[in-house]
């Protein structure tokens, strides 16, 4: 049973940095080259959440250390944010960040850019 956690562990630290910086900066690339703009939009909402998850476990540094799963959780929850079967960074982005962005906009009277096809409120 050693060897399996073992083995784990190094899968855990080669997963981690594939799944959220590698990929994810080919995908940006491939985005960047493509006509299609859905994809741009992914993999800028991935960047700005992957930042502020960063900044996140820098500030609960201390905390986090103390949570046995913590780095599992988190490669889960990138995972999802990354796979192009979730488009799990579009959606969070979506509904949660455009909607605070929306609301701060409204509440210091700044016009922002709308995107094609969509109405300002």
């Amino acid at each position: 049973m050693g060897h399996f956690w073992t083995f784990l562990s190094h899968l855990r630290s080669l997963a981690g940095p594939i799944l959220t910086l590698l990929y994810p900066l080919y995908a940006s690339v491939r985005a960047i080259e493509s006509t299609s703009k859905l994809d741009d939009e992914q993999w800028l909402a991935y960047w700005i959440l992957y930042s502020f998850m960063t900044l996140m476990e820098m500030v609960a540094e201390p905390v986090l250390y103390w949570i046995p799963i913590y780095y599992e959780m988190k490669l889960a929850v990138v995972a999802w944010l990354v796979l192009p079967q979730f488009r799990g960074a579009s959606f969070i982005y979506e509904r949660f960040v455009r909607e605070k962005l929306k609301k701060y906009r409204a509440m210091t009277g700044q016009h922002a850019y709308v995107k094609e096809g969509e109405d300002d409120e």
